[in-house]
């Protein structure tokens, strides 16, 4: 008897993944294997979230495992890790900041599509010709029927992709109900802080760390912005294009840290960059060292790790 395919949940940590995984589970149907990627600039509420669901899923024998782009070649540059250090080393914004899609590709699908790859019985399916089933946490909302409607669309030979909470007519406030029902603590929405998806509100809501550093992601890539303002890419109604505007308009920070940020830290980084990379790459300082006495050089240093998922 040939055995049926794997199934893997694409997890994302938000609120429509740990709906479809719950609901899941009660079915009897629960994923051979959860998933979730680390750009390493989740939301500090969602990293958190991790200590919720982990042991939830342990308790109940789900598989659960972590993956991250791991960039290999650093040319003269400093080692860097995820989308934020990779912006600081290009003098770039994340690729939906400048129209593109790729940010999502590359720190998300990649390194999901990379283990999945080593994955014994994704191997074994693909052997008998079938493919590995992916779960995808697109609800029956209006705002997420567009972006199944292209995803589910692509034909891709490795993989059969499913979203069962449109199947079940589920939106957003299901979603909700059901995370509720299941007694466990609603997640926030999952987005990288430096997305361009983040609302005003969110945005207030970030720690001062964060609002820091998107401060020093536009003053660096600035100078090559010529058809957008920033991370938010162009003013509306409701926000300007620029977050670090946003954050001196509401005085989320001091306006003189806000100026010395812009006016110092760009240079300085662009000067460590310099020196280490006339140091051999296997003695070469990381560029979360430089990010260190960044963080080190503010009264508060009120800062989580950004990598705690990986913990």
């Amino acid at each position: 008897m040939i055995p049926p395919p794997p199934v893997v949940l694409a997890y994302g940590i938000g609120v429509d993944s740990t709906a479809l995984l719950i609901e899941k589970h009660a079915r009897g149907e629960a994923p051979d294997l959860c998933l979730s990627a680390d750009t390493g600039v989740e939301k500090p509420a969602t990293y958190a979230y991790l200590d919720v669901i982990r042991p939830w899923m342990r308790d109940r024998g789900i598989p659960f495992e972590l993956v991250s782009y791991t960039p290999k070649r650093f040319k003269h540059w400093p080692p860097y890790y995820g989308i934020l250090e990779m912006c600081l080393t290009n003098a770039t914004l994340p690729s939906k900041s400048l129209g593109g899609s790729s940010c999502s590709l590359k720190y998300k699908k990649a390194p999901q599509d990379a283990y999945l790859a080593k994955w014994k019985p994704a191997i074994e399916a693909w052997e008998r010709g079938q493919r590995v089933v992916r779960l995808i946490g697109y609800d029956a909302g209006p705002r997420d029927t567009k972006r199944a409607n292209h995803a589910l669309s692509i034909d891709d030979p490795r993989y059969d992709c499913q979203s069962p909470l449109r199947e079940w007519g589920w939106d957003r406030g299901a979603c909700i109900r059901r995370i509720e029902a299941e007694g466990l603590p609603v997640p926030p929405k999952s987005a990288c802080w430096v997305c361009i998806a983040n609302s005003p509100q969110e945005i207030r809501e970030l720690p001062t760390w964060c609002l820091r550093l998107i401060v020093l992601v536009e003053a660096r890539a600035a100078p090559r912005l010529h058809t957008v303002e920033g991370l938010w890419r162009r003013s509306t109604r409701a926000r300007p294009g620029s977050m670090t505007m946003f954050i001196r308009q509401e005085r989320l920070l001091p306006a003189d840290e806000v100026d010395r940020i812009v006016r110092d830290a760009p240079t300085e980084l662009i000067r460590f960059q310099d020196v280490a990379g006339a140091i051999p790459i296997g003695e070469r300082p990381t560029l979360a060292s430089w990010l260190d006495r960044f963080h080190a050089a503010f009264p508060d240093q009120g800062r989580s790790a950004p990598h705690a998922l990986a913990a």
